[in-house]
C-alpha cells in the first residue's frame, strides 16, 4: 500500500510535488504497476503531464502504458512540446492514434504537428480515413494559424428550428461536442447567421424560431488569422467562443477561450526565450545540440562587442592617461543598457498587445523621449557627484554627467525605433532587438564619455 501521506493532497486530489516525483520514479524504476496505479489513481492529467517532463524515457513509457485509456488520451493530448517526440517514439503507435482519435480535434492536431514529419505519417496511418481527412484539414493550414487551433466539433442548427426542436436534439443526438457554450445559426451554404448562447436557448420558450433568440453579426474568426489576432480579437471583444470560417464564408469549427488562454502562453514563453536566444527544447536536447542553436545569438553577440571595442581603441591615449575613465566606462554601458532594455520591454510589449499602431506612433516615441531625458538628467546629477567625491576632478564629474543624459536618451530612443522597424520590416523585434539596442548604446556612450574625455582632459 502506499502511504498517502507522503504527498500533497488538496481535497483528496493529488497534486504535483516533490514527494510524488520522487515516489514515481522509485515505482517506476522497480516496476511497481500496481503501487503506481494507486498512487496517480486521483492525479489531474494536467499534473501527469507535468509529472512527465521530471522523468526519463524508459520511466515515462512505463507510467503511460499503465493509465485509464482515458487518463491516458488526456495526458497525452497535455503533455509539454519539449517531451512529446522522444515520448511518442516510444509508445505503441496504434494505442497513440487511438488516443488521437478521441481527443478534441484542436489537441490531436496541435500534438500531430509537433512530431517529426516521419512519426506524424506513422501516426496518421494509424487513424481511419475519416480522422486523417479532418486531422489533414487543419494541417493543411498555416502554422500557428486559427485553422491549426480550431476544434472541429460545433452545434450548427438552421434558423427556422424552435427552442423546442433544438431542446429535444440536443438531447437526442449522440454525436455531440463533449461541451458547448454556444450553438451556431446557419444558412444552407453553413454560412453563420448568429448565435445563441446555450443559457439563452434554455430559458426561451419552446415556440420561439432561433432566429428570434439568436444574436445577430456574431465574431468570426478567418482561419488563416494568426493565432496572436486570435487572442487580439478575444481580449478585444471579451469572447468566451467564436466561429471559425473558410475562405468561402462557411463555419468549420470554433475557437474557445481555453485555446487562447494556451496560446498566450506559448507565444509569451517564445517571446522570453527568443529574447534570450534559446529555444524551448533545449532541456531535453544534448550538449552539441545546444551548443549549435546558442552560438549563432552568442556570435552576433561577439561581433557587436568588437565595435564597441574599437570605438574605446580610438581613445586608448585618454584612457591610458586617465584610469579614472577606465574605473567609470562599465557605469556608462550599464546605465544606457538598463535604460535601453525598459524602452524596448515597453516597445514590443506594446506592439504584440496592438497598443502601438501608427495614428499614436509619435505619442508613445514623444514619451519615451521625455522619460529618457528626465532620467538622464537625474541620473547625470548622482553619476556627477559621485564621480566628483571619488576622483574630486570637476571637469570629469560634468563629462560623466553629460555622458550618461545623451547615453539614457539615446537608448530611449534606439529603443523604442529599432523593435518597430524591425516589426515593420515583419521581423519579430523579440529576436534580435536586445542585440541592436545594447550595441547602440555602448557605442554612443562610449563615444560621448571617450570623445569629450580626450578633449577636456588632455
Amino acid at each position: 500500500m502506499i502511504n498517502k501521506f507522503e504527498i500533497t493532497k488538496n481535497n483528496e486530489r493529488i497534486v504535483l510535488s516533490n514527494d510524488l516525483i520522487k515516489l514515481t520514479i522509485k515505482l517506476s524504476n522497480k516496476k511497481e504497476i500496481h503501487a503506481i496505479k494507486e498512487l496517480l489513481a486521483n492525479v489531474h492529467p494536467g499534473d501527469l503531464a507535468d509529472l512527465l517532463t521530471f522523468l526519463n524515457s524508459e520511466q515515462r513509457t512505463f507510467l503511460l502504458e499503465n493509465l485509464d485509456e482515458n487518463v491516458y488520451t488526456s495526458v497525452l493530448a497535455e503533455i509539454d512540446d519539449s517531451i512529446l517526440d522522444e515520448t511518442i517514439k516510444s509508445l505503441d503507435k496504434k494505442e497513440v492514434a487511438k488516443a488521437i482519435s478521441d481527443m478534441e480535434t484542436n489537441d490531436a492536431v496541435s500534438l500531430i504537428e509537433s512530431l517529426e514529419p516521419v512519426d506524424q505519417q506513422k501516426i496518421l496511418n494509424e487513424v481511419s480515413d475519416e480522422d486523417r481527412e479532418i486531422f489533414q484539414e487543419s494541417l493543411n493550414y498555416p502554422e500557428d494559424s486559427a485553422g491549426r487551433r480550431m476544434q472541429k466539433e460545433y452545434v450548427a442548427l438552421p434558423s427556422f428550428w424552435t427552442v423546442g426542436q433544438t431542446i429535444d436534439y440536443l438531447r437526442e443526438e449522440i454525436d455531440l461536442p463533449n461541451d458547448f457554450l454556444e450553438i451556431f445559426v446557419v444558412d444552407p451554404m453553413n454560412k453563420p447567421l448568429g448565435n445563441i448562447p446555450v443559457s439563452r436557448v434554455l430559458r426561451s420558450s419552446k415556440n420561439k424560431f432561433l432566429s428570434k433568440i439568436m444574436q445577430d453579426n456574431p465574431i468570426l474568426i478567418p482561419a488563416i488569422m494568426d493565432q496572436e489576432e486570435v487572442a487580439y480579437e478575444f481580449e478585444k471583444y471579451s469572447l468566451v467562443s467564436a466561429g471559425v470560417i473558410d475562405e468561402l464564408g462557411k463555419l468549420i469549427g470554433r475557437i474557445t477561450a481555453d485555446d487562447v488562454v494556451w496560446v498566450l502562453q506559448e507565444e509569451a514563453e517564445e517571446d522570453i526565450l527568443l529574447l534570450g536566444g534559446v529555444s524551448e527544447t533545449e532541456a531535453n536536447q544534448n550538449i552539441l545540440q545546444s551548443v549549435r542553436k546558442r552560438f549563432i545569438w552568442l556570435f552576433l553577440n561577439l561581433l557587436t562587442a568588437i565595435l564597441a571595442s574599437i570605438v574605446i581603441s580610438l581613445f586608448d591615449a585618454s584612457i591610458e592617461k586617465m584610469v579614472a575613465l577606465a574605473v567609470l566606462m562599465p557605469i556608462i554601458a550599464s546605465m544606457g543598457g538598463n535604460a535601453g532594455t525598459q524602452t524596448l520591454t515597453l516597445t514590443i510589449r506594446s506592439l504584440a498587445t496592438r497598443e502601438l499602431i501608427d495614428s499614436n506612433r509619435s505619442k508613445i516615441l514623444n514619451k519615451e523621449i521625455g522619460i529618457s531625458f528626465l532620467n538622464g538628467i537625474i541620473f547625470s546629477i548622482i553619476t556627477g557627484l559621485l564621480s566628483y567625491i571619488w576622483f574630486r576632478d570637476l571637469n570629469l564629474s560634468l563629462i560623466v554627467g553629460t555622458a550618461i543624459i545623451v547615453n539614457i536618451f539615446s537608448a530611449g530612443i534606439f529603443g523604442f525605433i529599432i523593435p518597430y522597424a524591425l516589426n515593420s520590416m515583419k521581423i519579430d523585434p523579440a529576436i534580435a532587438s536586445s542585440v541592436f539596442v545594447t550595441t547602440v548604446t555602448d557605442v554612443v556612450g562610449f563615444f560621448c564619455f571617450l570623445g569629450l574625455a580626450s578633449i577636456f582632459l588632455n
